[in-house]
Formats: structure tokens, sequence, C-alpha cells
């Protein structure tokens, strides 16, 4: 698998409805059930998962558990960026060219965000599994 793999499959989800705790198309994604779709992987997710409320640190600790790299330069196409949408809550998108693929719960489905991101970056993280592109 490649970045630009993890892009299609990302950008392919556009229009699929939102489901908190969603993991399937046809039932709805949130931003972890996006991200492991676009990953095609299974993401295990941390016991007591919520993004609401969270550390940083938790979903730090899980990254580094599944050997994702922390990104410490620009992000590029395919990596997970994680953000910080609100004080308490953070958001998993995916970044692809021109742009970002996120689960918005207000908008009730995924959507293609254009250009920059409308909350400031708390980490980036790119997939261990990724083959040169």
């Amino acid at each position: 698998m490649n970045r630009q793999d993890i892009c299609n499959r990302a950008l392919a989800l556009v229009g699929t409805r939102f489901r908190i705790g969603g993991r399937d198309r046809a039932s709805g994604l949130d931003c972890i059930g996006l991200a492991a779709m676009a990953l095609y992987r299974e993401l295990p997710l941390p016991s007591g998962y919520r993004l609401q409320g969270a550390s940083a640190d938790r979903w730090h600790r899980w990254f580094d558990r599944h050997q994702f790299a922390h990104v410490q330069g620009a992000l590029e196409a395919g990596d997970l960026v994680l953000v910080r949408a609100g004080p308490v809550q953070f958001h998993l998108l995916v970044a692809v060219p021109d742009g970002f693929v996120h689960a918005h719960a207000g908008l009730r489905q995924v959507v293609f965000l254009p250009g920059t991101l409308l909350w400031p970056i708390v980490s980036v993280w790119r997939a261990p599994f990724i083959s040169g592109d």
C-alpha cells in the first residue's frame, strides 16, 4: 500500500454518512472508522475509546504501540492528523492532496476539506506499512 492508495480510499468515502463508533460504509463512519478504512486495516481501539475528554498522550501512546511514525516535519498525503477540535475534543483526519478527508459530525457525513485545517494540529502520524510511492 502506498500514499496514493490511502488517499484514494479516503476520497472514495466522501459522502458516507457519519455515525459515532461507525466502522463500515454501510452503517456509517466516525473519524476512527474513516482512518481504518482508508488504511485498509483493523485499528484496535484503546480501551475506553473516546475522542472527547481524552488526553493527547493517550492517543500518542496508541499510535506508538501500533508502530506509526510520529512525523516531525511536513505532513504528506496519506498521513493521519490528530487535531484539537475543541478544548477537550480531538479529531482524526486523513491528509490527501490539496486538503483533508474527515468524518464531520455536524454535517453528518464524511467530507473533503480543501486547503488548510480549521483546527490546531496536535500531531501527525504515518502508517508503518506504507511502501514507496
